[in-house]
């Protein structure tokens, strides 16, 4: 069987982590869909910026927003708005089936927002809106910042990817979101089984980083270990979170459960397996992200055996040798979150210098 039906039948979403209009015009989206089981999709300004680049089949939307006089910001607004609206109808079929379970389709609140509360807020909101999509999701960073707005947002009834979780305390304090924003829905009298959730958890940039500083201390046999340890602890935090009074509380009157997203899941190592990432954290209720290359990598060779549960003394006995070594999570976990914030800003000041650019093109293209 191919691998990635087995591993949609062991409880585990696949989500593709790419989006282009000329992929889902040609239909690959939808065969994705209909013959890998693929059954969401997410996005990010990395995404976008590659596709908006890579080809001439933005320009003509481009060239009319131009002559409204819209500026780049603008325009890469009505831009994903409209690619997210397609990806959210394909998949909407995959959301009525499971009846609202799954189906889901990302667009990220704009990063530089990252550190403001109401701006990410307000956003989120606005996009939710502008989508207008039962099976739309808003990214929202999981800063310091990013928590309350995430709570808020769920209290609203929108369906919410928080994303950029690297560390366990931090995950705890999103679930910890997640449960508020549940009851203050419930407060106000609206159904919680129509807002969804996913925490997306980081895992191969953890082994960039900590493999880096393992190999200046000579410490191999520790090399590739670190990433997977934390994600497996992630998932122990999840289950008692499932187990707990507070959300059986909420399960009862109809909540789901906020499940955890393995997120940056291609592997960065080529001395890796290539999909290290997805084998070793195959687990129920759970959502994996993959790019292309690694969707067709586990189609040709993944072996689909459940991973998780696994047990959490083994991860923490993995944390603990890193700290012996003097690699502390706490550490690894917090500059990665920084990084990452950082990266997504620069990724959308990139898009933007792309749309400048395509601009001037088409404007010089049209006198």
């Amino acid at each position: 069987m191919n691998p990635l039906l087995e591993i949609h039948q062991s409880g585990q979403s696949l989500w593709l982590d790419f989006i282009t209009r000329k992929f889902m015009a040609e239909g690959k989206l939808a065969r994705l869909v209909s013959e890998d089981g693929i059954s969401g999709v997410t996005s990010n300004p990395t995404i976008f910026q590659k596709a908006i680049s890579g080809g001439q089949e933005y320009d003509d939307t481009i060239s009319n927003l131009i002559k409204q006089g819209k500026t780049s910001d603008e325009i890469f607004d009505a831009l994903s708005i409209e690619d997210i609206q397609k990806a959210c109808d394909i998949f909407r079929g995959v959301y009525d089936k499971t009846k609202g379970a799954d189906g889901f389709v990302s667009l990220e609140v704009n990063p530089h927002f990252a550190r403001d509360t109401q701006s990410t807020l307000n956003e989120a909101r606005r996009l939710f809106k502008a989508v207008n999509r039962p099976n739309v999701m808003i990214k929202i960073p999981a800063t310091k910042e990013g928590i309350p707005a995430i709570e808020q947002a769920l209290g609203d009834g929108i369906n919410i990817n928080i994303t950029l979780i690297f560390s366990l305390k931090r995950y705890e304090e999103v679930m910890n979101a997640w449960l508020s924003g549940l009851e203050r829905l419930s407060k106000s009298g609206k159904p919680l089984s129509n807002v969804s959730s996913v925490a997306s958890f980081f895992v191969s940039r953890v082994d960039s980083l900590v493999d880096g500083e393992l190999e200046k201390k000579n410490h191999p046999e520790l090399m590739g270990k670190a990433a997977i340890a934390n994600a497996q602890l992630a998932y122990d935090l999840f289950q008692k979170m499932k187990a707990s009074p507070r959300f059986q509380t909420l399960a009862q009157k109809g909540a789901r459960v906020q499940r955890p997203l393995w997120a940056s899941t291609s592997t960065k190592n080529p001395k890796y397996r290539d999909v290290i990432y997805v084998e070793e954290l195959i687990g129920a209720e759970t959502v994996n992200t993959l790019p292309l290359a690694t969707i067709d990598a586990v189609r040709d060779h993944a072996k689909a055996k459940p991973a998780l549960p696994s047990n959490p003394e083994a991860a923490r006995k993995i944390v603990g040798e890193l700290a012996k070594n003097g690699i502390q999570m706490d550490d690894v976990t917090h500059k990665l979150e920084v990084d990452g914030v950082k990266l997504f800003a620069d990724s959308y000041n990139d898009l933007m210098k792309t749309l400048d650019q395509k601009k001037g093109t088409l404007k010089a293209a049209s006198r």
